[in-house]
């Protein structure tokens, strides 16, 4: 086998173990590669050379932005080699994805672009970086942000932490913001939220459990896993929606505005794989983009299973990137 034909793969062991490996093996000697899984304890010289480097390396990322020490040394041993190497075509490029890591990049992109042309929003957010009440109320109003609102974490991976998030529905309970964290607004959309799944051209979409309807309230905040609600056996009492919401169904999303996410968000992002979650707000048909994930894995709650022919369109995307390179 060629050199210029070896697929690199790195990902977490949990997450080889939800892949089909021998699927994969496979599907790229179908396009005439040959895959290996990369070992980052050892040296990349002596693994190469690979023409593709494929990777799941966000947790790892992650944890260099919080000071790891051992998985800054990584992350910089992969981006040395990857300069000495230009032709390396990565999945997707590191720089890319640590932007995509910080939620409040994340958001800020989508909003420059084209979407609202297309009846396509990002509700309102902002960054809250300091405890103070004032400085949270001052940010909150400069940027529009209302009740209720989500407070996220600001790294969107690497633990179990990026999806422990709460809900505010009154100003006396700013106190429960754990800062630092990015608060946006709700946005009300029948519990049901669509994950947009991106395989380079190629694209599909699946629904999901959601949070139910809020309004702004006197209540205490609520405080949740969000992976834990949008699985798709969820049960979550979060899930249920109030007796006056019933019988109100979700609206259904046109594919036709769904594409044109997917294609400008590919884009905007610079990257071939990507997880989209994408809700509809109850009362005007909006379509709000919540969250976007890097490269979204396999697991039931945010990744691809429900891509069709996954490995397939991988390699497809895959050859057409190292044809096109």
């Amino acid at each position: 086998m060629p050199a210029n034909k070896r697929i690199a793969v790195w990902m977490s062991e949990k997450k080889l173990q939800k892949i089909n490996w021998q699927e994969l093996v496979a599907a790229s000697s179908k396009y005439g590669f040959d895959v290996f899984k990369l070992d980052l304890n050892k040296g990349l010289e002596e693994q190469g050379p690979f023409c593709v480097f494929l990777h799941k390396l966000t947790d790892i990322i992650a944890s260099a932005n919080q000071g790891d020490i051992r998985s800054t040394e990584v992350i910089n041993e992969v981006e040395a080699y990857l300069t000495e190497n230009p032709s390396i075509v990565v999945f997707d490029p590191i720089p890319h994805v640590k932007r995509l890591l910080d939620r409040y990049n994340c958001y800020s992109i989508m909003q420059d672009t084209d979407l609202h042309n297309y009846g396509v929003f990002t509700p309102n957010f902002c960054v809250l970086r300091d405890g103070d009440l004032d400085v949270i109320r001052d940010e909150l109003k400069k940027s529009l942000v209302t009740y209720p609102f989500i407070c996220k974490p600001i790294l969107g991976h690497g633990s179990r932490q990026a999806h422990e998030m709460s809900i505010i529905f009154d100003e006396k309970y700013l106190v429960d913001c754990k800062t630092p964290c990015v608060a946006q607004s709700f946005v009300n959309h029948n519990a049901k939220l669509y994950k947009i799944f991106i395989v380079g051209e190629r694209h599909c979409y699946v629904d999901r459990p959601s949070l139910k309807n809020f309004q702004a309230s006197q209540r205490e905040s609520i405080y949740f896993d969000s992976s834990d609600v949008s699985k798709a056996d969820s049960r979550s009492r979060l899930s249920v929606l109030d007796p006056e919401d019933v019988g109100n169904e979700a609206w259904e999303p046109d594919p036709k505005v769904m594409e044109v996410i997917a294609s400008t968000l590919r884009k905007s992002f610079g990257m071939d794989l990507l997880g989209i979650d994408v809700v509809i707000e109850n009362t005007t048909g909006r379509y709000g983009i919540i969250d976007v994930n890097a490269y979204p894995g396999f697991d039931s709650v945010s990744g691809y299973d429900g891509f069709p022919d996954f490995f397939e369109a991988l390699l497809e995307c895959i050859s057409k990137r190292v044809t096109s390179d």
